[in-house]
């Protein structure tokens, strides 16, 4: 299994993500340069978080239009995993892959704190180690992350069971003070409608070893590591994750 970690002008949770893959779940990954233009030959792929090219214009929006981009566009019409990590789930939405808008922080300020996030589906290459309901902890450190659709956007995404994390207080209780960006209906985390590709803000690579203070992220890689594996004797066909 190989696992691509896309970089781009101002990734700065690139090694962290490619040390987590590498070193702690065990999987074959390596660094693809946003100028490449394809991803023939890998198995996964992951957009770290970071600041691409500076966050001119708006989060995403210049890295949407890389090389690379068109690329995993395919990639992922393909069938094949796709998790986006803060600026990767900006980057996602900018390029169509996933529903939504990402604004500006409801306060206006960049946040960098602890977070605490109920997961809602558990049929994702990246969940699978989940329990639905279950709540984790995850820092978030974005300007950008206030999570935002239409109102018919928002009932699409509900019936198709789209919504893969929300913020709630540690007890898993919905509350507004426990929304720290003021994202619609307290959405953390979104997937396209096969599953296939998932995008949140919240940064599980940083919670993936006990000198971290916890090992929540680490199920995401474990999941993939898992998913991966599965398909040496269950190979990908269609929608295999799909929601509906």
């Amino acid at each position: 299994m190989r696992v691509a970690v896309l970089r781009f002008p101002g990734s700065n949770c690139d090694f962290d993500t490619l040390h987590v893959l590498r070193n702690v779940a065990g999987i074959d990954a390596e660094f693809v340069w946003h100028k490449e233009r394809s991803l023939r030959g890998y198995d996964a792929a992951i957009i770290p978080g970071g600041f691409s090219y500076g966050d001119y214009l708006r989060s995403g929006a210049i890295a949407r239009f890389s090389p690379i981009m068109k690329g995993l566009i395919r990639f992922a019409q393909s069938g094949k995993p796709v998790l986006g990590i803060c600026n990767g789930f900006q980057i996602l939405i900018e390029a169509g892959l996933l529903p939504g808008a990402l604004l500006r922080n409801k306060n206006l300020k960049f946040l960098c704190q602890s977070v605490h996030l109920k997961v809602e589906m558990v049929d994702t290459p990246f969940t699978g180690l989940f329990s639905k309901g279950e709540v984790i902890e995850l820092p978030i450190a974005h300007g950008e992350g206030n999570y935002f659709i239409d109102k018919a956007g928002l009932k699409e995404i509900e019936d198709y069971c789209q919504v893969m994390f929300r913020y709630v207080s540690k007890d898993g209780k919905l509350k507004d003070s426990d929304n720290p960006n003021g994202s619609l209906c307290s959405i953390a985390g979104v997937s396209n409608r096969s599953g296939n590709v998932v995008g949140l803000m919240p940064h599980p690579e940083r919670r993936s070893e006990e000198i971290f203070g916890s090992t929540d992220g680490k199920k995401f890689f474990e999941s993939l590591k898992n998913y991966l594996i599965s398909l040496k004797t269950k190979p990908l066909s269609g929608e295999v994750f799909a929601h509906a």
